[in-house]
């Protein structure tokens, strides 16, 4: 069944039913790969194989102010590698700030047609400037200059972008966009993964993976614990 609301009324929704999650497959310990990294992997590549999901790197990253006050917002993943997972963004923007002020954050990955999560908890760093610089230029030319116009997460007024953004395209002409001192990407090297495979009846199947204290981040060992649904 389909997502259903009850009593419509203008000031409440309130969701009465759910489809039922049924992954044909099972998840334990130990049926997933020794590291997490390769498991995420092993996922991904699987679903982007299948087609059934769209935008597979989608992802919610979790941060917080150095007070804790938390924020959350969808970005791409654009790379997962045994050190963690990499996104980009503007130096300046409020997730940026909060990294930079409280180096921790969580990700969230949502597959849900093929009944899948994957949540990850870990610590924020940022990539080298020659990583960002060529992921910079593997972009469309009008996101590089995108990049340069956009002062993320503050205050515009009504065409204030697209007006600089077409400067900007005057300004560089047809040569070498630069990759801007403010932009660039971040890497969450994780501490905990868990991944959730969806049962009818909330059964789901979960496994976690926790990062053993002391063991080196250029080979980690994990602890894999089966959690209640």
């Amino acid at each position: 069944m389909s997502s259903a609301i009850a009593q419509p009324s203008p000031d409440k929704i309130q969701i009465l039913a759910h489809e039922q999650y049924d992954a044909p497959e099972s998840l334990t310990p130990q049926s997933v790969l020794p590291d997490p990294l390769a498991q995420f992997r092993a996922w991904f590549t699987s679903i982007s194989a299948q087609g059934s999901v769209h935008e597979p790197e989608a992802m919610t990253i979790c941060t917080a102010s150095a007070s804790g006050v938390p924020s959350a917002r969808v970005v791409l993943l654009k790379q997962a590698d045994a050190r963690g997972f990499v996104f980009y963004t503007n130096y300046t923007s409020r997730k940026s700030r909060e990294l930079a002020a409280n180096p921790h954050a969580a990700l969230a990955f949502y597959w849900r047609e093929v009944h899948k999560q994957v949540r990850v908890v870990g610590r924020a760093e940022r990539v080298s400037r020659e990583e960002s610089d060529a992921y910079f230029h593997s972009r469309p030319r009008g996101s590089q200059v995108g990049a340069w116009a956009s002062r993320q997460s503050t205050v515009v007024q009504e065409g204030e972008v697209q007006a600089r953004a077409e400067k900007l395209t005057e300004r560089f002409g047809e040569g070498e966009v630069p990759l801007p001192e403010f932009w660039g990407g971040w890497r969450i090297v994780p501490d905990e993964v868990e991944f959730w495979l969806g049962k009818p009846s909330r059964l789901h199947d979960r496994v976690r993976y926790t990062r053993v204290e002391g063991s080196p981040d250029d080979a980690p060992q994990w602890k894999i614990e089966r959690l209640a649904p």
